[in-house]
């Protein structure tokens, strides 16, 4: 979601005028994606960016997956703190569509992060399984989930595989502007982000926290 759920434009703004500005890419990033129209609300809110941002310096971070990369600004900011904290960085963005990653890549050059980026085509749990295979298990410090809903519950059981002790995996668009709150509304994605939610809640191998960031966010630790 491209601003944070139930805030004013007078309080966003405000939010966004006190956290650091954005790089000069990032903002293009997130105006041209507004031109694109209605899909252009699968990007991140800039305060989002900040908080992932926040996050992977926090963890002393060095290795990110990201599912579900749309135009690039989440792994933007991903990779530019990533970047910031070792020189070893490597974000690896997963995404259904060449096209997608060909246009996020254009900003990646922009910012100087490119080299960071591992960027990867296809059916994110075949590339989860890929990353698996090749020795990552319990290596990966972050994970950022905002992709298709009804496969939030297996990438949550394959992250926790891939994340390191300590590490965090953080699910975006689990409000759904509201609808997951409404016992009126049954469709798949709702049900999906409902299932992941209990499931985070209740599992004994991770610390959770459910938010109203953006369009809600969800975070586990891995224990």
């Amino acid at each position: 979601m491209s601003r944070s759920i139930g805030l004013s434009d007078a309080v966003t703004d405000y939010i966004r005028t006190m956290n650091r500005g954005e790089s000069p890419a990032m903002a293009r990033c997130r105006k041209d994606t507004a031109a694109m129209g209605g899909i252009s609300r699968m990007q991140i809110s800039p305060e989002q960016g900040a908080v992932l941002e926040f996050f992977i310096r926090l963890l002393s971070a060095t290795r990110a997956v990201e599912i579900g990369v749309f135009t690039g600004y989440s792994a933007l900011a991903t990779a530019r703190a990533l970047k910031s904290v070792g020189a070893d960085a490597r974000l690896y963005a997963l995404d259904m569509s060449p096209a997608y990653l060909e246009t996020a890549a254009g900003y990646w050059r922009e910012d100087g992060v490119e080299e960071v980026i591992d960027a990867r085509a296809g059916h994110a749990d075949k590339s989860l399984q890929d990353l698996l295979h090749e020795g990552l298990g319990g290596q990966i410090d972050f994970i950022f989930v905002d992709a298709d809903k009804t496969g939030y519950p297996q990438y949550f059981e394959l992250g926790l595989k891939l994340l390191r002790p300590g590490g965090v995996i953080a699910f975006d668009n689990v409000l759904w502007s509201g609808s997951v709150a409404d016992p009126g509304v049954a469709d798949p994605d709702t049900d999906a982000l409902r299932a992941v939610a209990r499931r985070v809640r209740d599992h004994q191998g991770v610390e959770p926290v459910f938010t109203s960031i953006g369009d809600g966010l969800l975070l586990a630790m891995k224990r």
